[in-house]
């Protein structure tokens, strides 16, 4: 890498003054945990998604874990799911004693098979959990026609697809209506919204909430805030099990800034997106991610693959080298020692396209401040990354032919 060029991140959350001024405001009012700002946020971002109840959260594992645990999730259950995700999808089924089942990604794209699903429903199964991978919709008409026709709760592992739409009933939804029973929200900074940490849930299902608020905060009957504002003494009650699953003031205020760019973030994100397939189209054997026609991504990470004689750390060292940070495509959680065990986990069908995909895709940096020049230093050293990486895989071909012969 050239000194006078600067590193380009994978990623780069979008923080400003407002951001910062709403946080000293939190800090100088005296409350910073949970409180008055994480309810404000909840209304807001409930009203941008269209849901019912949107409850915050300390991050998107904790609210997957309620999520399932409020539609009935115990031990010895089963959850329909992909293995082609962060590992915290399937962590938070087994967080309730109960086993993932994976099937297979689309041929076409990085989410779930939906024409699989069936096959993996058993007696035991008590929730489909589908993914909008790197915040690109999933067929979730699919899989909600097939929740409704077994009677099996469909929840969304919506963290990457903040801002992301699906066409439904001929109009432009956003995803976290919730189309589903429960969608859950990640606000890490790796993705468009950012609160440092934290997430979200949403639902049309007042049930689901009220549990959502008690689970989050110890099972606690009374929330801190109505007991601080009381003009009587309150005794709260514990009559549940619960959890220190809360978000805080603090970081509530941000994300309130956040969802407020979030519309011109996405736009940004959508244009850089259609350049980079303007641009990456003219490189042999690599494949572009795409939208199906129902589908309007947020573009949270933008993945290629790669062509298959070429080696993907390769290409990654190269980029790194150059100064271009990327990152191995979406992991696959049954490759992973955490579910080596028999009982972690169970394939109902055949995870090759999954693993192909880990194996094959390289995500490439995506962010709403990414130049053009930025960008096209991006595509110049994939090009040229592809090409040596191809050179060096057919001489390595043609030096094993000649080894066997």
């Amino acid at each position: 890498m050239s000194s006078s060029q600067s590193t380009i991140p994978v990623a780069k959350p979008v923080l400003g003054e407002e951001e910062a001024e709403a946080a000293r405001r939190v800090i100088l009012s005296g409350w910073v945990t949970q409180g008055p700002e994480v309810a404000a946020f909840e209304r807001e971002f409930a009203a941008f998604v269209g849901a019912a109840h949107a409850c915050a959260m300390s991050n998107c594992t904790t609210a997957l874990h309620l999520a399932l645990k409020a539609v009935g999730v115990s031990a010895g259950d089963e959850v329909v799911t992909v293995s082609h995700s962060f590992i915290a999808t399937a962590n938070a089924v087994r967080y309730c004693d109960a086993v993932p089942v994976f099937v297979d990604i689309e041929d076409d794209g990085y989410n779930i098979d939906a024409s699989l699903i069936e096959r993996a429903i058993t007696p035991r199964t008590k929730a489909i959990l589908c993914v909008h991978q790197l915040g690109m919709p999933c067929d979730l008409r699919a899989v909600v026609e097939i929740g409704k026709r077994h009677q099996i709760p469909v929840i969304e592992d919506a963290a990457c697809a903040t801002g992301s739409e699906i066409l439904w009933d001929g109009r432009w939804e956003k995803i976290g209506k919730a189309h589903g029973d429960i969608a859950c929200f990640s606000f890490h900074p790796r993705k468009v919204v950012t609160t440092g940490d934290g997430g979200m849930l949403t639902t049309a299902n007042p049930e689901y909430d009220r549990k959502f608020r008690l689970w989050r905060q110890h099972g606690m009957s009374v929330t801190d805030a109505v007991r601080h504002g009381s003009k009587q003494v309150i005794f709260e009650d514990y009559d549940e099990l619960g959890y220190n699953y809360r978000m805080t003031d603090l970081q509530a205020a941000v994300g309130r800034e956040q969802l407020r760019r979030l519309p011109e973030l996405v736009a940004q994100r959508r244009l850089l997106a259609e350049q980079y397939c303007e641009r990456l189209q003219t490189i042999a054997g690599l494949s572009l991610p795409a939208e199906p026609r129902w589908a309007r991504s947020n573009w949270q990470s933008f993945c290629v693959r790669l062509p298959d004689t070429v080696d993907q750390r390769a290409v990654m060292q190269t980029l790194l080298d150059q100064g271009i940070s990327t990152r191995r495509g979406v992991m696959n959680i049954h490759l992973e020692g955490a579910y080596s065990g028999e009982s972690s986990y169970r394939a109902a069908t055949s995870l090759m396209r999954s693993v192909s995909a880990q194996q094959q895709t390289i995500i490439l940096p995506l962010y709403a401040q990414m130049t053009v020049s930025d960008m096209d230093r991006v595509v110049e050293a994939l090009r040229a990354a592809v090409a040596e990486a191809a050179v060096g895989a057919v001489s390595a071909q043609r030096a094993k032919d000649v080894a066997v012969a």
